[in-house]
């Protein structure tokens, strides 16, 4: 059907949703709200339990489920025996059909950040702060208080050091002092990837960075937003991450019994982490109870365990996932002589008591060799005393580098897939991009394999990788970009062609027809800022314009109207 018929009613409505998504938009809260969701101070009522006694902004909507799920994913269960003050995080599903307080900025944001930092859309990331001290004012013996901050960006760092700064003042001067704090990051600049930062709190400023996309990890002064000392937590499973790695990149279900929700949360963060710069798409809970909205759907026994991660308290757990196939039992922290002790892999007929020792619960099997020399290197970093944050720095480069010895072979193929960019006709729709064939990928390793010397079944890890949702949330935005490259390559064909010589010999019908499609091609290059130099924008926006003066004066009106 020709666009012209349809013409009159659509291009005037588009073009106004595309200059509203770019036009800045005076609502309240809005710089506060491209960093933080809401503050929560959840309180234990003698009566209720656990409940919310504030939220800022007080026009911040939560549903009550989410209200019900901040409350009892805030306080450490009565297991962990958590006295003073105690840091941890949850992440939680948002209900269904909630709206974005983001303000429109969310495709700038996401766009030039990193996919493992890009802000969530179907989730929001809870950072708590926990005191419980002795208060004999209060009917329990015990002063019980939780500060949390909710946001949908995942920047541990940032907000517990935040945290660190205002909660002790707030459990001190109260609600003005949260209203002051508010209002201070209220002011801060948007969250810009590759710029460094300064956010004012308090009278501390704290200066970050965000890193861009595609830019390895370099020696920085700054404080990271994101990234967790990842020695401390995988200290006593060193000699198993090559097991850790492998069921990170497959997606398997993981559950990790831990001590207290620190560890908890740190752990199943350092986990999802360790496949970086992919994206883990399964579902994760660094910190999980059985008050949970989704207890029921992730423990029933009806089916397969879904593929989330699990960080959990409560010894009543083991009896519950018993039948998972990955479980992970970490204790406190023991040494044999100057090394961390090593916990062993153990049978998963072995767990069935709640006093069930340390071990890694699994029939797993990895598909690569254990790299017997960095587990050497970080062993001995122990013994010479080498700081924590350079061992973290040598195992997050390994992991790293794992990573992307493992990806790199997809994306040369994924190359492969793209049409040459002779084949881009201004005349002509863009042409397809070919399918992905897991069997003519396999072909391809022979001579285009990992570039590791670690020893192993990489294709049969390839084959199981491609059955996991991160193949498909990594094949899916990868698909996405390379679509866009292509919508790139034919704008630039057609702001090469000689499109007035075209017009001469064409009819009116036909002429309009290419100017709407144009100007739709236009106004989605714009809208979804696509990777064009705007001075190809602005070439295509006169081509357009100097075509429609060569119409007859009734259309040019009508034309420029629009």
């Amino acid at each position: 059907m020709c666009l012209y018929s349809k013409w009159r009613n659509s291009v005037t409505d588009a073009r106004v949703r595309v200059l509203s998504d770019y036009l800045p938009v005076p609502v309240p809260w809005s710089r506060f709200s491209a960093w933080l969701e809401c503050v929560c101070v959840v309180t234990f009522d003698l009566e209720l339990g656990q409940a919310i006694e504030l939220v800022y902004p007080h026009d911040v909507k939560l549903t009550e489920k989410e209200k019900t799920s901040i409350c009892y994913l805030s306080f450490p269960d009565s297991y962990s025996g958590c006295l003073g003050d105690t840091q941890f995080s949850f992440r939680l599903r948002q209900s269904v059909g909630r709206s974005s307080s983001w303000f429109g900025h969310e495709d700038a944001y996401n766009r030039d950040a990193p996919v493992t930092l890009q802000k969530e859309h179907a989730h929001f990331h809870g950072y708590v702060y926990f005191r419980q001290v002795k208060d004999a004012s209060v009917k329990r013996g015990y002063f019980q208080k939780s500060l949390v901050v909710v946001s949908r960006l995942p920047f541990g760092n940032l907000f517990h050091s935040l945290l660190q700064v205002i909660a002790p003042e707030y459990f001190e001067k109260h609600e003005p002092c949260l209203e002051t704090v508010c209002n201070e990051i209220d002011q801060w600049p948007a969250p810009v990837p590759g710029q460094t930062l300064n956010l004012p709190v308090m009278g501390v400023v704290m200066q970050v960075q965000i890193p861009p996309k595609n830019l390895l990890p370099a020696p920085t002064v700054l404080p990271s937003v994101h990234e967790l000392d990842l020695f401390k937590c995988f200290q006593s499973v060193l000699i198993h991450m090559q097991m850790l790695w492998e069921l990170m990149l497959l997606g398997e279900p993981v559950v990790v019994m831990a001590p207290s929700p620190t560890v908890s949360s740190e752990t199943v963060l350092a986990l999802v982490s360790a496949i970086a710069p992919l994206r883990y798409c399964g579902d994760y809970r660094p910190y999980f109870t059985i008050h949970d909205s989704e207890f029921k759907e992730y423990t029933t026994r009806t089916q397969a365990p879904p593929n989330v991660i699990l960080g959990v308290t409560n010894p009543f757990f083991i009896k519950t996932f018993h039948c998972w196939p990955h479980i992970i039992r970490l204790g406190d922290l023991k040494m044999s002589g100057d090394l961390p002790k090593q916990v062993k892999v153990k049978k998963l007929a072995k767990l069935k008591t709640l006093d069930t020792k340390t071990g890694i619960y699994t029939a797993y099997k990895t598909f690569l060799h254990k790299d017997k020399s960095f587990i050497k290197r970080l062993l001995k970093g122990i013994q010479k005393k080498r700081p924590s944050e350079v061992q973290s720095a040598i195992l997050r480069r390994h992991l790293l580098e794992q990573t992307e010895s493992f990806i790199l072979p997809l994306e040369r193929y994924l190359e492969s897939l793209m049409p040459p960019q002779r084949s881009m006709s201004p005349w002509k729709t863009p042409p397809q991009i070919r399918s992905f064939s897991q069997d003519e990928f396999m072909k391809t390793l022979e001579q285009a394999g990992p570039q590791l010397t670690l020893k192993g079944d990489w294709t049969g890890l390839y084959r199981r990788f491609f059955r996991s949702p991160n193949f498909d949330g990594w094949y899916r935005l990868r698909h996405r970009e390379m679509t866009q490259k292509v919508e790139c390559l034919h704008l630039e064909a057609i702001c090469a062609a000689d499109l007035l010589t075209w017009n001469k010999d064409k009819s009116e019908v036909e002429i309009v027809d290419l100017i709407l499609k144009l100007r739709e091609k236009l106004m989605k290059a714009r809208k979804h800022q696509l990777p064009v130099k705007e001075e190809l924008l602005e070439k295509l926006e006169q081509s357009i314009q100097t075509i429609i003066s060569s119409l007859p004066e009734d259309l040019q009106t009508l034309l420029h109207r629009q």
